[in-house]
């Protein structure tokens, strides 16, 4: 893997019970410090284990944000599942929110971050001279360094699109809360923790780039339907499924280059790809039977949300005008 990840700990000095008074009160201080202790020797436990099944960790992403330990990551996503849980009951009295100018700001917000990471990448694989067949994480030089920088704000927007489940809840768009939307939402955050410790460029860059320019037309959408007066220009509704499908396949297709022309990129990375597409094709296609071939719900409606989309690629699911009052705002 070329370079090895450096795990530093902080050297723990001994710790000794300060008394008060005549009371023999520990100061408040040393409970914090046992917590403290207690999570640095989890992630040190946590380290030594991925290190045995993955290797050394890339010392590129060393200090940045959320990256050094993992903890945080799994954490953040088991709050993001209990607000899936948890969300609706708290939601059951009460009136749906609207928040349309919220939604357009986060809309447009997320619309530009997509767009920069989309040109950026593409910028930075052009600069180092990526193979689209298979490319090595060390082999780009100073591309490499950018690619790893734009990454990394690839997996930050993984955090930041909780929210589109977060409104949903708040818009009691329950509908829109499937199986697929919660599982990408939930995994992608995860995984590109650890594709960002160990294979934080180089082949992993096509899904991401290929992921941030749907991004940009699905979110553009979004936002800009939220404003009624927009919704008849937004011709490039339609489109959005087909890219979504497409960008599945792209994907697995140009993974397996990396199988069949091996560079040095690690096999078992790819492998790990391929079955994670195959098993949103899966999910998608089950989410597309049950939507339309059941219900028949496409013909003739006017599909919020574009056609059979949702946010992130996975069924933000699917609003018809006539099925929920509350989903004739967008998102």
């Amino acid at each position: 893997m070329g370079s090895y990840f450096k795990a530093e700990f902080t050297t723990l000095k001994p710790v000794s019970t300060v008394t008060r008074g005549n009371a023999g009160m520990k100061d408040p201080a040393h409970g914090a410090f046992e917590i403290r202790e207690k999570m640095e020797a989890l992630d040190r436990t946590l380290n030594d284990y991925f290190v045995s099944w993955f290797g050394p960790r890339d010392s590129r992403v060393e200090g940045f944000f959320l990256l050094d330990t993992y903890p945080p990551t799994f954490i953040l996503s088991l709050l993001y599942l209990f607000v899936v849980w948890a969300g609706p009951q708290f939601m059951q009295n009460k009136l749906p929110l609207s928040s349309r100018g919220i939604l357009v700001v986060y809309n447009i917000g997320l619309t530009l971050l997509s767009l920069y990471m989309f040109c950026e990448l593409v910028r930075g694989v052009w600069d180092g001279g990526y193979s689209i067949f298979c490319q090595d994480t060390h082999n780009a030089g100073d591309a490499d360094i950018k690619i790893i920088h734009i990454l990394w704000w690839y997996y930050f927007s993984k955090l930041i699109e909780f929210m589109d489940t977060f409104f949903f809840i708040l818009r009691k768009n329950y509908h829109q809360i499937t199986i697929l939307h919660v599982y990408h939402h939930a995994t992608m955050f995860n995984i590109w923790w650890f594709v960002m410790n160990w294979v934080p460029c180089g082949h992993s860059f096509f899904g991401a780039t290929l992921n941030s320019f749907i991004h940009v037309l699905m979110y553009s959408y979004y936002g800009l339907s939220a404003i009624p007066a927009m919704r008849p220009y937004l011709w490039w509704k339609k489109y959005i499924t087909q890219g979504q499908l497409l960008q599945f396949v792209l994907t697995i297709i140009q993974t397996s280059f990396g199988v069949i022309w091996p560079c040095g990129f690690p096999s078992g990375w790819l492998y790990f790809q391929i079955g994670y597409m195959i098993s949103l094709i899966i999910l998608f296609t089950n989410f597309y039977i049950q939507t339309y071939k059941k219900r028949g719900a496409f013909k003739g409606k006017d599909l919020i949300n574009g056609s059979t989309v949702a946010v992130n690629g996975h069924a933000n699911g699917l609003t018809t005008q006539t099925e929920h009052p509350s989903a004739k705002k967008t998102h």
